[in-house]
């Protein structure tokens, strides 16, 4: 059964040693390395937690990019059957990040968009993202997104499924959403928002089985199967640790297979 975590990042030391990652490296209980993790590190981690490939993400905020395209794409080639990349752009300079966005996907084979509202501290909705998701509907790219409160000390208000994703759907049916982090405290409403909206998914990624709300769960046995898509936020939690509790979600073999990478298959077009 093939498994792809949707959600990962081969860090760099400036993105270990950010200030605002404290309280997550608290929760995880990690300290930041002194080198620059290897490839093989992530690799490794991938084995023991039986992850087939990870689609890899640049991190890109206000004070610059914390893990740049091209950093993951280095990464990629060193084994591009393990690896896919997700693009990251700085919001505040629409052009430039339109086509920065189309030099990732057309030259560096890069899969999807990533932005994380509250590095920016401006939700989906707002209009600086608008030409962004115009170009990953012509690119034919997922965005992918955060939602739910913030592990990091920043607000958790850019992370409210409605009404500001709510918006971004309504408006863009063509484009094709991943909701990263599940949505709590807000989890029912982002279940409301992925029901309602074809193009609309959730992936797990920041939780580990034993974590996931009752209502997630509780959809993603039933209607919202095709819906939910496996992911960790590695470096920050591993494949192994999130899924050993698996067998408790008591999914049969068709929805586990979707769950695990059918459905990333089929929404990222690996």
């Amino acid at each position: 059964m093939t498994v792809i975590d949707v959600w990962a990042q081969h860090p760099t030391l400036r993105f270990l040693q950010q200030d605002m990652l404290a309280s997550l490296r608290r929760w995880v209980g990690e300290q930041i390395p002194t080198e620059e993790p290897s490839p093989e590190l992530t690799v490794a981690a991938m084995d023991a937690g039986g992850v087939d490939r990870a689609l890899l993400s640049a991190w890109y905020g206000p004070e610059g990019p914390l893990i740049s395209n091209d950093e993951v794409a280095a990464v990629v080639a060193t084994a591009p059957e393990r690896f896919a990349g997700v693009a990251s752009v700085d919001v505040r300079q629409p052009m430039a990040a339109v086509r920065e966005l189309r030099r990732a996907v057309n030259e560096l084979g890069f899969k999807a968009l990533r932005i994380v509202p509250w590095l920016w501290g401006l939700p989906p909705n707002d209009r600086r993202y608008y030409p962004l998701y115009a170009e990953c509907v012509e690119l034919g790219i997922p965005f992918c997104t955060q939602v739910g409160h913030t592990g990091p000390l920043r607000t958790s208000e850019t992370g409210r499924p409605i009404p500001y994703l709510d918006d971004v759907a309504l408006e863009f049916p063509e484009l094709t959403i991943v909701a990263g982090h599940i949505g709590y405290p807000w989890t029912t409403e982002m279940i409301a928002v992925a029901t309602k909206y074809p193009n609309v998914h959730i992936d797990t990624s920041a939780y580990t089985v034993r974590r996931y709300p009752t209502e997630l769960v509780n959809y993603l046995r039933s209607h919202g199967r095709h819906k939910v898509l496996f992911g960790t936020n590695y470096p920050m939690i591993t494949a192994e640790k999130a899924l050993t509790e698996l067998a408790s979600l008591e999914l049969d073999e068709e929805t586990t297979r979707l769950f695990l990478g059918g459905n990333a298959q089929r929404v990222f077009q690996l």
